[in-house]
């Protein structure tokens, strides 16, 4: 994840770059193949419980914003843009893409 974590614009902050390397490191060298993932609710993606040299609390992104509340919100608006934005696609792709798409 090269993204944006532990709040909104302006109250969160950019994913530490020697976090993404060891995330892309351990992927690459087969280090997440026998992890427990964990099943993110709105989007769907399986995401290790642990990875090393990464914080487990960094893995789940609602645990870094002091707000859950407000996570959940962002996390289904952007759910939602997502949404809007497949319908355009929608009729293009297979079943089991469509399922595959933010809850």
């Amino acid at each position: 994840n090269t993204g944006w974590s532990g709040g909104g614009y302006g109250v969160g902050g950019r994913m530490r770059l020697d976090h993404t390397r060891s995330m892309v490191n351990a992927a690459l060298g087969g280090q997440l193949d026998d992890v427990e993932y964990l099943r993110d609710p709105v989007f769907g993606l399986a995401i290790p419980s642990t990875v090393s040299g990464v914080p487990d609390e960094v893995l789940q992104p609602r645990g870094t914003w002091s707000d859950g509340t407000a996570y959940d919100v962002s996390a289904s608006k952007l759910a939602e843009m997502f949404r809007k934005n497949f319908e355009q696609f929608a009729d293009r792709v297979s079943d089991e893409v469509r399922a595959a798409g933010p809850k």
